[in-house]
């Protein structure tokens, strides 16, 4: 937003950097090799893009572009997996990854104080998500709601607190709605209803019952979001999600084009199912037929359009090694909410940013949690 990041792919980049020192200083497991396997497996599409891709195309820049996220989330996923950690390093994370999401909310309402004056339409809207992308800043946004409410349930003891984090949880969905972004808000509710109801399952009777208190609470500050974006929007807000134009139609396509790319995609899978189209081969392929730069929204689809089988592989382990881990250690209250943030996000924003990968990995963690330490009262001898 700001133009101040060293280019547009440097938070993949920085990831992965942070992850391979992590990896040096602290070791990997064993049992991760999956996410090694997963990591060769992008190779031959590298290869298969050298002879697909056309002559214009820069050969390096794209085959970074479509694979840095892959291979963020896969240097993630190795550091991360059966790292032992405890519930309050995971809770302080969260926090650190918030502050700067809060940051953000900060400048977009400087960028952007008057929604009003800027909408024309209900189209994804570039100035309310100040200045910058609406599908990336509504998943970042996305992301900073569904921490405010994990802290909210997990970190407001007192009334205070809990008053405090209901106001920046409201600021964050207020901005992430109005981008007119529609997948980072929905990415957000999934995420939030899969800790909730794994959370509520766990904790003890009298925890339940403050939960209940807690998620009306919740429910309450989200409706009266919502009736301020829609004032705030003069209803656009509710057409664009009731999937109208600024005019009350009705749009035919809900999924704004996604769909029509999905298809495109399968059908490169088909068309050569062994090796696939090779790296950036889908948007090359665009350019070429539409004349112009379509970027994938859809991680699922260009993995096996791009890949071919070993996509499938790929993605096979992607959405099932995840569970084995779970199936031996089941104490990571978020495990679910993880893994349903990073699916979502890479069916409506692919892996344009990196959230998604390294959120991914943080569900292969293995959470412990302190035990109180028992305090025994010293017995005083009488004197005699």
């Amino acid at each position: 937003m700001t133009r101040g990041s060293i280019s547009y792919e440097a938070g993949k980049y920085l990831v992965i950097g942070f992850v391979i020192m992590g990896l040096f200083y602290k070791g990997l497991s064993g049992k991760g090799y999956p996410y090694f396997m997963y990591l060769m497996f992008l190779i031959p599409s590298i290869f298969v893009a050298s002879t697909t891709l056309s002559f214009d195309a820069n050969f390096r820049t794209n085959i970074a572009f479509v694979l840095s996220g892959p291979v963020c989330l896969g240097a993630s996923a190795l550091f991360c997996y059966d790292k032992k950690v405890t519930f309050k390093q995971v809770s302080d994370l969260l926090l650190y990854m918030v502050l700067p999401i809060i940051s953000t909310t900060i400048y977009i309402f400087f960028y952007n104080p008057s929604v009003k004056e800027v909408l024309s339409g209900t189209g994804s809207n570039r100035t309310t998500s100040g200045g910058w992308g609406a599908n990336q800043v509504s998943t970042i946004l996305g992301l900073g709601m569904f921490i405010m409410a994990v802290r909210l349930f997990t970190k407001s003891p007192t009334v205070g607190l809990k008053v405090l984090n209901i106001v920046i949880f409201s600021a964050i969905t207020f901005r992430g709605i109005v981008t007119f972004s529609r997948g980072g808000m929905l990415t957000a509710i999934i995420t939030i209803l899969a800790f909730v109801v794994f959370y509520y399952g766990k904790v003890s009777l009298k925890k339940k019952n403050e939960i209940i208190m807690i998620s009306i609470l919740f429910a309450f500050a989200l409706m009266a979001t919502w009736v301020i974006s829609s004032n705030q929007t003069d209803g656009y807000i509710d057409l664009r999600y009731a999937n109208k134009d600024h005019l009350g139609r009705d749009k035919k396509d809900i999924t704004t084009g996604r769909g029509e790319l999905f298809k495109d995609e399968l059908e490169g899978f088909i068309t050569h199912p062994f090796f696939g189209i090779g790296s950036s081969r889908a948007k090359d392929q665009r350019i070429e037929t539409e004349g112009e730069v379509v970027t994938s929204h859809n991680e699922v689809s260009r993995t096996l359009a791009e890949h071919g089988m070993f996509g499938v592989i790929i993605l096979v382990i992607l959405l099932f090694k995840p569970f084995d881990l779970r199936s031996k250690n089941k104490r990571n209250y978020y495990f679910y909410a993880f893994l349903a943030f990073w699916f979502a996000t890479i069916n409506h924003s692919s892996m344009r940013i990196a959230a998604p990968a390294f959120v991914y990995g943080l569900a292969l963690l293995n959470v412990t949690y302190e035990k109180n330490p028992l305090r025994r009262k010293q017995i005083r001898k009488q004197e005699s």
